[in-house]
């Protein structure tokens, strides 16, 4: 016989839902032994109890046959469907804040599934962190918790919502994101390739294939934020010092920056070394200001990001604290450049003796998977001055003062140069730039231009000229 229960429309109108067969969840959130305690789960645990409720208060029992329709004691359900009705539509509301920050689009729950599960970090997605599939009893136990992911992935949550007389839930499984959503918090390749998954997943026969296919994720992309994610900084808290992804980086290409070849192909050369397992060293990018230095290592991250590539931006007062995050990082499947931007030191800054011992020094090894590139104005980094000679007169051991000086620099095993640009090389990149972006200013008139602005804005440089463009782009009226 079937089963119905009644509920009460805006308009004060009485409304009757047919109550649909479903077959009961078997399974229950606190089995889960790997994944569990998901760092963004609110979402996640408001499903367990739409579907724990539902089932507890609205499913018939299974041995429920003597309801009668016109036994007015059942008509108790309207309480339990509107807080399930409450409870979905917290659900929907926090589904799309996610395709917003990450643009997720099609089944905006099984895309926050698959998300949580590509993104917790536990033994066995760790183990397949750019390797695959692993051997050993972990398998077991993964399996177990993938068959409990894959029933509430496959779970009738829109024949829930039906019942229960849940509007828009159509809209949530179908959803479309404007072009904007997701562009600023998430890689898009990354996130595409999150909505590829979920629908492969929703596809799937059984808990074995499930498994198979994240497993083959956390091999090509690796898990959590490091895996999904090019660039992170060292953020410092009241306990702990923790890494933090940077979400919006800059899209620099080796391509894009005009000139240096030769500095280029060794800082490639090098990187490929690092990313092959083979010998690397700790790299150091000296020179004039402006020449392209944090931007040839911006472009080395986007470039071999596929490869395993990450970046992780250091401070000079984080020193301190650089041992702890490389031994964080040391048991991760990926190769690390710990980058120091704009590094150097005045006089009476020691922090500079954490590092030395980093770098090279220490009792302990500096793990295969993790190197240091530093930009810098300074060759030498600790600053020098005329006084400095003054001092090493009278200094009985003045090769010891001066080695205590240069140490820093000499643990770097690779020092690029990045010199300023002649004016014949200035020339040359303004008009590649202005070609690359669409100005279409007269060659002549736009060297001229260029020569008056490198004179009031210091001197002949990439910056300069690439901030040269970006003026006459914005005077002109053209979107570079």
């Amino acid at each position: 016989m079937a089963r119905f229960f009644m509920f009460q429309n805006k308009s004060g109108e009485y409304r009757f839902h047919k109550i649909k067969e479903i077959d009961r969840f078997m399974h229950d959130e606190d089995k889960l032994i790997l994944f569990r305690d998901f760092a963004e789960g609110e979402i996640f645990d408001s499903v367990w109890e739409i579907i724990h409720d539902y089932e507890d208060d609205i499913l018939p029992d299974d041995d429920d046959d003597d309801w009668d329709d016109d036994d007015d004691d059942d008509w108790d359900d309207d309480d339990d469907a509107w807080d399930i009705r409450t409870t979905f539509y917290e659900v929907f509301g926090g589904l799309i804040d996610y395709a917003q920050r990450f643009g997720f689009e099609g089944n905006l729950w099984q895309d926050y599934l698959t998300f949580l599960i590509v993104t917790h970090e536990n033994p066995y997605s760790l183990s397949c962190e750019g390797r695959g599939m692993v051997d050993g009893s972990i398998n077991e136990i993964a399996l177990h918790d993938f068959e409990i992911l894959k029933s509430l992935f496959d779970y009738p949550l829109g024949q829930v919502a039906d019942t229960c007389g849940v509007m828009l839930y159509p809209v949530i499984a179908n959803y479309r994101r404007s072009s904007d959503e997701g562009v600023i918090s998430f890689n898009p390749d990354i996130r595409d390739s999150i909505v590829h998954l979920s629908k492969i997943l929703a596809n799937t026969d059984n808990a074995m294939e499930f498994k198979d296919y994240c497993t083959g994720f956390y091999k090509d992309y690796g898990v959590g934020a490091l895996g999904l994610h090019k660039a992170f900084r060292v953020i410092d808290g009241d306990d702990e010092t923790s890494i933090i992804p940077i979400e919006n980086v800059s899209s620099m290409d080796l391509d894009d920056l005009i000139g240096y070849e030769y500095a280029k192909q060794k800082l490639i050369e090098n990187t490929e070394s690092f990313l092959k397992g083979l010998p690397a060293n700790n790299c150091l990018l000296y020179g004039d200001a402006g020449t392209g230095k944090s931007s040839s290592v911006k472009a080395i991250m986007n470039r071999y990001y596929k490869d395993g590539l990450r970046v992780i931006e250091i401070y000079k007062h984080q020193f301190r604290e650089i041992n702890g995050i490389i031994s964080s990082l040391k048991p991760r499947n990926y190769k690390f450049i710990l980058f120091m931007d704009d590094l150097s030191f005045e006089e009476f800054e020691t922090d500079y003796k954490y590092l030395k011992a980093v770098i090279e020094g220490g009792l302990e090894v500096r793990p295969s998977n993790v190197l240091i590139y530093a930009t810098s104005n300074r060759r030498h980094l600790i600053r020098e001055s005329v006084s400095d000679k003054n001092d090493r007169d009278e200094d009985m051991h003045t090769s010891d003062t001066v080695q205590e000086k240069t140490s820093l620099a000499a643990r770097f095993g690779m020092q690029i140069y990045y010199g300023k640009p002649s004016s014949t090389e200035f020339r040359e990149m303004v008009k590649i730039l202005a070609i690359r972006n669409g100005c279409k200013m007269p060659e002549n008139e736009l060297l001229e231009e260029a020569n008056k602005w490198e004179v009031a804005h210091g001197g002949y440089s990439g910056r300069c000229a690439r901030q040269f463009i970006d003026y006459i782009l914005g005077r002109e009226g053209f979107t570079a």
